[in-house]
């Protein structure tokens, strides 16, 4: 094998300009891609793939006129309702609405006034009112909003100084058209198969859609500058904040492209500056950091070219590809140094040839055995998260593939230079060796303590988080969720569905105007005359209402909801406003009075056409401390149907926080459990790569320990689990086993000299602990730099990914090590 190794690796480099031109072309044509590299922060990308509660919430969003929005919230710096406040609302509003691709801006100026004075049913068709209108009574109207069942807490704050605006986005119905023909694919796919007929189709409608969806993301950020544009012009006379899914698609784009153009580029140079102190030699700065970046910048191009996007997932993909690649690289560079200072008369070819034939085995599988790590991550239901491990994947063999072409081609094509002297001081790799060697007791006793530990912290890890806490205090959309949630009734949309029972005689519905029946043409003179109760459906009926009313109380009374929107608002209002109960030929006769824009926002968004089914929109608190989704969840359901005695079938749920929260469960409970499996695989390959079980054991103890350090800290330290946080476990075995692979095959090597344990723990410290040890110094300090972002997961990646390689580093140097020497698994 050995001998094969050499023969292959002296006829590939016997010509090294015949491998590095072909390279740098290949890389080259690749990264002319990198322009047409997309990024994507839309809801579409934070959600599950295939879970029916999408389905529903799209069907939901088409079926109640539910679109996406914008919400600005307005704070003036004099009082809310004066006329110089609601003229410049009016102007705003106005501004607002002209934008192209919006489709309304409702605000406090647009919605009906039914207490302002109280409106008789008989007269909705006459009597209702607006703020705009002159004559209106302000104070009424400002007791309206804050006390309202319909309005209080929706368009104003509590204290009645805060108002918003929320801008109705125009309905993109080629973007629902084209994501429909790719997900009706998607679905049969997962079902059945697809024919090659369909497979074909597949492909063109996912390109299709994926091409408008990145001009529609375009046109939404241009949407959401021209938003903020026509705010500044606002912002001397009031506190202004913009929310909304929208805004904060754009602004998470912007802090990914941000962290990784500025970020980016000072963590490169940071580990320029450390590789100058470690190395100080140009050439050991130059061909590991050109082969670092060419590496990244041929699979940027390779991404951009199979049409993937960047997520805030993904993002990190260039930071971890630079890990990878530069690794490889140093293991390559001191194993070459250590080569030259035996062998000061070889040439540098024989050099290059003999740390190519000794590296390629360890270097092949620490590969393999990342890319496994790695690959775990294809089968949770996330596409961001699918694609990220095929990135991945396919990442860690461009960075073998780099470090073992680019980086010794340049090497040979360099000028042979004179043996590096050693150093007079002991490397510090060195105590390291004489800890395990003087106390290696208390190395296993911290090992197990710290093994206990990270178990019970694991056993505290959640995976409920807030959604806020992914910014920064200073950020407009932390800022403007803290105002949303405590003047306007929460952030989080959830809906729920509550269908009728079967049908009887009794509520009957038309299936084309469940009121048609109440006024018909039979009944004109005289709409009294019928003794037969009005169609009006089982939800827009005084028991169904009734039964409805006692759901809405329920879910307002909860912790973690703010606002609760429902035919029960519209319902509390009637009874008011009628000064008793009202029935239903008086429920039916307000639904025949009321103009058609009123009936819209009143009944229409939350009654189906057919009148058997409700929805009930509710506001949950992104800024409670309280939420626990999957807990609210199960509460809500729980009192439906068993306090309510609804059937599960006629109860259902979607809306950002199911959708969040579905992703959440799924993540973990895949990922963990494909965690264990992940370990399985690596204990097979290294069983295969080192012939001995017995050893392979022992090589996955420090992976082991390092991989329950950091999930035990997240648990302890209350780091929830994310689509974000969940890729740490499989970076840090994916990096772990790479030193493990390292050590165990430089040990073997040095053992077979003497057969003396603790001589060879020593001489492996003092070689490939060095390797091991600059690799991880440079890379965590790296990516402590990571920390000074905005975007809390940047934050949480940089710290976790520096803890991964310190916990990788120490478990290699110091438990391993001890291991070897007390379980003797190569002989006495």
């Amino acid at each position: 094998m050995h001998d094969r190794l050499e023969r292959f690796f002296a006829a590939l480099f016997r010509y090294p300009l015949l491998v590095l031109i072909p390279v740098l072309v290949a890389v080259l044509l690749l990264a002319s891609q990198i322009p047409r590299l997309t990024l994507d922060a839309s809801a579409e990308s934070l959600v599950l793939e295939g879970d029916q509660a999408l389905e529903l919430f799209r069907e939901v969003n088409n079926r109640y006129g539910s679109e996406s929005f914008l919400l600005v919230t307005y704070a003036p710096d004099a009082g809310l309702y004066s006329d110089a406040v609601l003229g410049r609302l009016a102007r705003l509003r106005d501004e607002l609405a002209a934008l192209p691709g919006v489709a309304s801006v409702t605000s406090i100026l647009d919605v009906p006034l039914l207490y302002s004075p109280p409106v008789s049913l008989s007269n909705l068709d006459r009597d209702i009112r607006y703020l705009h209108e002159q004559d209106v009574d302000r104070e009424l109207a400002a007791r309206e909003f804050r006390e309202s069942p319909l309005y209080r807490q929706l368009l104003t704050g509590k204290d009645g100084g805060t108002t918003a605006l929320q801008v109705n986005l125009q309905r993109d119905e080629r973007y629902f058209e084209l994501l429909e023909a790719r997900d009706s694919l998607r679905g049969k796919q997962r079902r059945e198969g697809l024919s090659g007929q369909e497979g074909a189709a597949l492909k063109q409608a996912e390109k299709a859609f994926r091409d408008y969806a990145v001009a529609a993301n375009e046109r939404q950020r241009e949407l959401v500058s021209a938003v903020r544009l026509i705010l500044d012009g606002y912002r001397n006379h009031a506190t202004i904040f913009l929310g909304g899914v929208p805004m904060i698609a754009a602004d998470m784009i912007a802090f990914i492209e941000n962290d990784l153009l500025i970020f980016g580029g000072a963590t490169v140079l940071f580990i320029i500056v450390l590789m100058a102190v470690i190395f100080r030699r140009l050439r050991w700065i130059v061909l590991p950091l050109a082969t670092c970046l060419l590496a990244a910048g041929a699979m940027l191009g390779f991404i951009a070219w199979l049409e993937w996007q960047l997520t805030v997932i993904s993002s990190n993909f260039v930071a971890l590809l630079l890990i990878i690649t530069l690794s490889v690289s140093i293991h390559l560079v001191v194993r070459f140094r250590e080569y030259q200072q035996e062998t000061p008369d070889a040439s540098q070819r024989e050099l290059v040839i003999r740390t190519l034939v000794f590296m390629a085995k360890p270097c092949l599988y620490t590969s393999l055995t990342t890319l496994v790590a790695f690959a775990s991550l294809v089968v949770s239901g996330i596409r961001p998260v699918i694609d990220f491990g095929w990135m991945m994947t396919i990442g860690v063999l461009a960075a073998l593939l780099a470090a073992f072409t680019i980086l010794p081609a340049g090497l040979m094509l360099l000028p042979r230079i004179r043996s590096e002297s050693r150093p007079r001081h002991r490397p510090l790799t060195h105590y390291f060796a004489r800890v395990t060697d003087h106390h290696g007791t208390a190395v296993l006793a911290v090992s197990a303590a710290l093994l206990i530990l990270g178990a019970v912290g694991i056993s505290r890890l959640q995976v409920e988080n807030r959604f806020i806490d992914y910014f920064h205090e200073t950020t407009e959309i932390y800022q403007g969720m803290v105002v949303i949630d405590r003047e306007l009734g929460g952030t989080i949309p959830l809906d729920i569905l509550l269908t009728a029972p079967e049908p009887t005689a009794a509520y009957e519905t038309d299936s084309e105007d469940p009121f048609a029946g109440a006024f018909g043409e039979g009944t004109a003179d005289d709409p009294f005359a019928t003794t037969a109760r009005p169609q009006t459906g089982y939800w827009y009926s005084r028991s169904g209402l009734e039964e409805l009313t006692r759901v809405h109380r329920f879910l307002e009374s909860l912790d973690e909801t703010g606002k609760v929107l429902s035919l029960a608002s519209l319902y509390e209002v009637l009874k008011d406003l009628s000064g008793d109960d009202i029935d239903d030929f008086q429920l039916a006769l307000v639904r025949k009075n009321l103009p058609e824009d009123v009936r819209r926002l009143l009944i229409q968004s939350y009654l189906a056409s057919e009148g058997n089914e409700t929805r009930l929109n509710v506001r949950v608190m992104e800024t409670s401390r309280s939420l626990r989704r999957e807990a609210l969840l199960e509460k809500i359901q729980g009192f439906l149907v068993d306090e309510m005695g609804y059937p599960p079938e006629r109860v259902r749920m979607t809306g950002m926080l199911v959708l969040y929260n579905n992703m959440l469960q799924s993540l973990f409970g895949s990922q963990i459990a494909t965690l264990g499996a992940v370990f399985v695989a690596i204990t097979l390959m290294f069983t295969l790569l080192f012939r001995s079980l017995y050893l392979a054991l022992i090589a996955i103890a420090p992976n082991l320990l390092a991989a329950a350090t950091v999930l035990g800290i997240m648990g302890w330290a209350g780091i929830p689990l994310d689509m974000m946080t969940i890729t740490i476990a499989a970076i840090t075995v994916g990096i772990g086993v790479d030193d493990t692979i390292h050590y165990i095959h430089r040990f073997r090597r040095e053992f077979a000299r003497d057969r003396d344990y603790r001589a060879t723990l020593y001489r492996c410290h003092g070689s490939i602990g060095k390797a091991m040890f600059y690799t991880s110094v440079i890379i965590i300090a790296g990516f402590a730099i990571l920390t000074l972002s905005n975007f809390t997961p940047t934050i949480y990646f940089g710290l976790l990914t520096g803890l991964a390689m310190l916990s990788a580093l120490l478990g290699a140097l110091l438990l391993l090590p001890k291991l070897l020497m007390l379980l003797k698994p190569l002989g006495k």
